[in-house]
């Protein structure tokens, strides 16, 4: 693990414990080999249908980015594996660093994804890092996991330029009646799977917990034309500082 490791808590350790633990029961923690080709993946492999929605999300989203024409500080939270932080890398005069409490895909990581404008941090941005001038934070199907919105989004105005952006994409947003029915879902199926405390690391946000941010939803799932060009469940909502 890199040197650049910063305050993590029990709590914390704990979450990374149950989440590794429901990944490898979820067959999703992966060689070093398949990690290496993600977001490709096997045409047998009963995720590959998944894998194809990562794919289409990180190509809507390096395509937006390179269309900016300018250097980028890019942050990754909760990066895992490292596949996506590893895509943004190629893209020109970028500087990348994903970062994660999850110790065991990030060292994997490390040990796969190597660049000289990429680096993993073993961190978690809400206890703070030391860099604070990235100009767009991505959160890739990870956003799920932070339970206060308006405290990660805070945590991330701190570490972002003015003009900055923050990117959310694959995960779900609800409205207050579907995120009740959402999370007795998701309990269900912790339970199911044998890590009923992973309940207590999963939250299901609302679409009215944006309201207050200056958003736009570049990607709805819900409209039609959007639709017609990407099938594609989750949203992806930018939100400017």
């Amino acid at each position: 693990m890199s040197d650049e490791t910063h305050h993590i808590t029990q709590d914390q350790k704990e979450f990374e414990r149950q989440y590794i633990s429901l990944r490898r029961a979820e067959g999703r923690i992966y060689t070093d080999e398949e990690v290496a080709r993600l977001p490709f993946f096997a045409k047998n492999n009963l995720l590959k249908k998944e894998w194809e929605l990562r794919e289409n999300s990180c190509r809507r989203l390096v395509k937006y980015l390179r269309h900016k024409r300018k250097k980028l500080n890019i942050l990754e939270v909760g990066c895992g594996n490292g596949w996506l932080t590893n895509q943004l890398a190629y893209i020109k005069d970028s500087q990348i660093i994903g970062i994660d409490i999850n110790e065991t895909e990030l060292e994997q990581a490390q040990r796969i994804f190597q660049k000289p404008n990429l680096r993993f941090i073993y961190a978690d941005i809400q206890s703070g890092i030391p860099e604070n001038n990235f100009d767009i934070i991505v959160f890739a199907a990870s956003f799920q996991y932070f339970n206060s919105v308006q405290k990660i989004l805070s945590a991330c105005f701190d570490h972002l330029n003015d003009s900055g952006e923050i990117h959310i994409l694959d995960t779900k947003f609800y409205s207050l009646t579907e995120s009740i029915e959402a999370k007795q879902r998701s309990s269900n199926y912790f339970k199911n799977k044998g890590f009923p405390q992973m309940d207590d690391y999963y939250f299901h946000h609302s679409l009215n917990d944006l309201l207050p941010y200056d958003h736009v939803v570049l990607f709805d799932p819900g409209n039609i034309i959007d639709r017609f060009f990407y099938k594609h469940p989750f949203p992806w909502i930018c939100i400017k500082k």
